[in-house]
């Protein structure tokens, strides 16, 4: 395994070591109209903690949750009982969907001890490993230093600016039918298709059938039969800043270096009047 990633067998293994933080960080798209604070009171990984991705963000921006302030991060971390010393390990109820959003969060913050659970909590439920209901035991409050990593995370200016020199290349994670523009986006106001020049690498390519990554050669071969060069710098996005971490992750994994992730993503982009969008492959 990764540093960045972990199997079921290893964390039922250290289930209850102090230095182990796990928390859920379940969030799926409005269409799919589930509630992950309920489910995870109904069945979750002992010990864990729900990371709520809508509430862990900028809640004065108009855009869905993106990026809080590191002091807010901070605070949050503090009353879960995460912070500095402990290993996280993060995890979601799809198998890989939003869990990689919650690794790069903890990664933009400073904090490198951090890693997904490999296939999720279907995985786990399918080994019949253990689990628990109700609401989790209070935490000991502990102290997380939060060390801001700007060269992480790109706006708008930024992607407009590295589309228009070559600087970097859009990896959208999106499906290959929403980055053609032949479908509908979730969200209102929001038009259809991609930024020009960009490239599809749906999140779903990166995995195998029971939601595990794939290993760092097929991650590697899926995004160059893309068309993304591994070896330039590349700008990860999808509808709005959760499926984006999959490829940052995938490209952890590859030993790409140089990546970032557009935090407004599509969201940001098909909603703004003055943006070029392109349709078609």
């Amino acid at each position: 395994m990764s540093d960045d990633i972990v199997s079921t067998e290893w964390l039922e293994a250290h289930l209850g070591s102090p230095d182990i933080a796990i928390i859920d960080a379940s969030w799926h798209l409005p269409t799919a109209k589930r509630d992950p604070k309920k489910e995870f009171l109904e069945a979750h990984i002992p010990g864990a903690q729900f990371f709520d991705i809508d509430d862990l963000s900028d809640t004065a921006s108009s855009l869905p949750h993106m990026l809080p302030s590191p002091e807010k991060f901070s605070s949050r971390m503090r009353k879960m009982g995460v912070g500095d010393g402990k290993r996280i390990i993060a995890y979601d109820a799809a198998g890989l969907f939003s869990a990689a959003r919650a690794w790069w969060m903890f990664k933009i913050f400073g904090h490198e001890d951090v890693a997904v659970l490999d296939g999720g909590l279907p995985k786990w439920k399918a080994e019949g490993r253990p689990l628990e209901d109700g609401q989790p035991l209070k935490p000991q409050e502990r102290h997380f230093t939060a060390r801001f990593r700007s060269m992480m995370v790109r706006d708008m200016k930024d992607v407009s600016a590295a589309l228009k020199s070559g600087s970097a290349q859009v990896a959208d994670a999106r499906s290959a039918t929403r980055f053609r523009g032949e479908e509908v986006e979730p969200r209102p106001g929001v038009r259809a298709g991609h930024m020009p020049g960009a490239k599809n690498v749906h999140y779903a390519s990166l995995l195998n059938a029971d939601g595990t990554l794939k290993s760092p050669e097929e991650i590697d071969a899926v995004f160059k039969a893309s068309g993304v060069d591994l070896s330039k710098p590349v700008i990860t996005s999808c509808g709005s800043g959760i499926t984006a971490a999959i490829l940052s992750l995938g490209l952890s994994l590859t030993g790409a270096r140089d990546h970032s992730l557009y935090d407004g993503s599509w969201t940001e982009w098909g909603s703004h009047p003055d943006t070029p969008v392109a349709t078609g492959d």
